[in-house]
């Protein structure tokens, strides 16, 4: 329904693994009948936190870090007020108590999910934090500190209250407000400054600010010129690990949420400097790189005196035992995929890290890129994918007029063409090289980098989509670099035995393929994609739970429909696709794809001798008058309970072009 947009990537709230504040409730008073307090660990952790011995406190925060990761074993613990007991453990007078505390109650917003972040907050676990925070930072560069040992210690302290302040922000709207009136972002800028000494505590604070400076205009006002000088140290370092460039990556993400709010001369300045940031993370090649880093592992590892690989493996079993089947760290941490462990990792396992933060860093990057070229309308995000084919509407007012086309600034279009942004994503479209694929596969605790791989390929698609919708034809290379575009998607597609069944793969590579075949009608140059193809991603978007994957699909048929319907001799073709949209139109479940279909059809069979033919053959008025009255009660029903204001609008604007389209039919059939 009109051009496809791009719409703002929006960082998933970490996996809900547990359970909602509601859930938890309901869940420990149903137990709380059934289930004695000898049975459940949770009585026995919390009572000793009141013990008078340091080593039994930090081996009670400890136990409640490691039951915890089990989601139904939250319950127990916010039944007993266990955010209020562990609060005080923030400043307890043992730092290994106060970092082991903080690591509880960072597993706790991890593994709880959302609503569990709200609870904590609800319960004043903010004020403790803040204290530490406060604490640690003043500890930082104090002659007080008597030894280089306790410095570090407080550094590793500030690490697991920065991750968990990350979290609580992340998720909650009250933590956010009030990270932004106590004075926080002062502490975690220092946090950041920290980096030529300590830049796993420096990446962790990077990960809090890139994140509390989205759409967070009340921080934006009062940020400083010492947080500014902050972020542009980072970006100057030249530390060529990988760890480093995940860390200027997050503070060039920092720096472009901060540019609205920069003076003039100096956001261009900040433009230049952070596409260029953003490029060279893009330039590494992650599938020859991990390879390199596995065999100097092994290296590593056999020249060690005496330690052989199995001996290493025993002695990282803590590690490993954290990791699930397909090589999942189980103590989740809070970002961009739900699942980054790179800062969890043993710090031996040097190589390991330096991967993970590589592929977190492209990830980051591709993420970045896409808000670049985004809309900043809210009622974007409403519409999934909001969408159609073609600008002719012969029945009635168009869509479009709802869903303008985007267009990004000159100067973003400028930059992104001078560091050759779109060939870089393009690269990243790739599947992840196989060589690398089995080095992760062969190793077990490597092996959750693969999902890792697929995610940045995932991401440099939906980045695809993103500059596809934002920039002109001839800026992408003109008609031969998009022919050969179109002929790289269908090849992620449709190059196996069948269509890949991974939603989020599949979510991005359609929507690609949708802006693709946009711009490439919209410049009549010939589409590549067969009839056997279109009909095969419409059947497998329709087994999909993610709607803007079905929205996307109907709207491909749409677009390829409506280009056909325009060639001599299509008719029969266009009756394929006239069926498929239609079916899609009765039979979907969801009225914003039900709406989508229609817009379709609208499209394909809008004008022409070949459409006349294709239409009167399946019938096609007699379909839609069938189909008009059932499109009626279905948005009475379920328009205002399941739907947006912004949706529903789109979706009576169907309606009312559903009228008029069989009116448009009607008089056709009289001719």
């Amino acid at each position: 329904m009109g051009k496809s947009k791009t719409t703002k990537f929006k960082r998933p709230q970490f996996n809900t693994v547990g359970l909602p504040v509601n859930a938890v409730k309901e869940a420990a008073a149903e137990e709380e009948e059934r289930v004695d307090d000898d049975d459940c660990p949770a009585a026995e952790l919390l009572e000793k936190l009141e013990s008078p011995s340091a080593d039994v406190r930090e081996c009670a925060c400890a136990g409640i870090s490691r039951v915890v990761q089990q989601s139904q074993s939250i319950p127990a613990f916010l039944q007993r007020d266990a955010v209020r007991r562990l609060g005080p453990m923030l400043l307890d007078g043992s730092m290994a108590v106060r970092e082991t505390a903080a690591g509880a109650l960072r597993n706790l917003s991890a593994c709880g999910g959302q609503e569990v972040c709200e609870d904590m907050v609800k319960r004043d676990v903010m004020t403790p934090l803040t204290a530490l925070l406060r604490e640690c930072c003043l500890g930082f560069n104090s002659a007080a500190v008597p030894n280089k040992e306790l410095k570090n210690h407080m550094e590793d302290v500030a690490n697991e209250a920065v991750n968990l302040l990350w979290n609580l922000c992340e998720s909650s709207n009250q933590a956010l407000s009030l990270f932004n009136k106590s004075g926080l972002l002062d502490m975690v800028v220092q946090c950041l400054e920290r980096h030529p000494h300590n830049v796993e505590l420096a990446t962790s604070a990077a990960h809090c600010l890139h994140t509390v400076s989205e759409d967070n205009n009340e921080l934006l006002c009062n940020i400083n010129g010492d947080m500014y000088g902050a972020l542009e140290a980072v970006l100057l370092s030249n530390q060529p690990d990988m760890v480093h460039t995940l860390l200027r990556t997050l503070a060039a993400g920092t720096l472009w949420n901060m540019n609205g709010s920069l003076p003039a001369a100096r956001q261009a300045q900040t433009l230049t400097a952070v596409l260029a940031t953003l490029s060279q993370c893009l330039d590494v090649d992650a599938g020859e790189l991990i390879p390199q880093l596995r065999r100097a592992e092994e290296t590593r590892l056999h020249d060690a005196s005496s330690v052989s690989v199995m001996d290493v493996h025993a002695s990282t079993k803590p590690a490993a035992e954290e990791m699930g089947e397909e090589g999942a760290v189980q103590h989740v941490k809070n970002g961009y995929s739900g699942d980054d462990f790179s800062d969890l990792l043993p710090r031996e396992m040097e190589e390991l890290r330096e991967a993970a933060a590589l592929l977190m860093a492209q990830q980051t990057s591709l993420e970045i890129l896409v808000n670049m070229c985004c809309s900043d309308d809210p009622s974007d995000d409403e519409w999934e994918e909001s969408s159609s084919s073609d600008e002719s509407e012969p029945a009635g007012d168009s869509l479009s007029s709802l869903m303008s086309p985007l267009c990004l600034s000159a100067e973003v279009h400028a930059a992104l063409i001078n560091h050759k942004i779109p060939e870089k994503v393009l690269k990243k479209t790739q599947f992840p090289r196989q060589e690398a694929m089995d080095v992760c596969c062969q190793t077990p605790y490597w092996r959750s980098l693969v999902k890792k791989m697929q995610r940045v390929q995932s991401r440099a698609l939906t980045c695809l989509h993103s500059i596809l919708s934002g920039m002109d034809a001839e800026s992408l290379g003109g008609a031969a670099a998009l022919q050969q575009a179109a002929q790289h998607l269908s090849a992620l597609v449709f190059s196996g035995p069948e269509i890949p069944k991974d939603e989020e793969f599949l979510e991005a590579v359609i929507s690609a393929m949708r802006s693709l075949l946009q711009m490439t009608a919209s410049k009549n140059i010939p589409q590549s994609i067969t009839l056997e193809q279109l009909m095969s991603i419409c059947e497998a978007a329709a087994h999909c739970d993610v709607i803007s994957v079905r929205v996307n699909a109907v709207a491909i048929l749409g677009i390829a429909g409506s280009n056909l319907a325009k060639e001599k001799g299509s008719a029969q073709t266009l009756q394929v696709i006239g069926n498929g949209l239609l079916q899609v139109a009765n039979n979907d479940s969801n009225l914003v794809v039900n709406a989508e279909a229609l817009d379709a059809l609208f499209d394909v069979f809008a004008d022409g001798e070949e459409a006349e033919t294709a239409a009167k053959c399946i019938h096609l008025l007699a379909a839609l008058k069938t189909l008009q009255p059932v499109f009626k009660a279905k948005i009475r029903k379920l328009g205002r309970d399941k739907y947006s204001s912004h949706q529903l609008c789109v979706i009576d604007n169907v309606r009312v072009n559903l009228r008029r389209f069989i009116s448009y039919l009607e008089t056709v059939a009289k001719k």
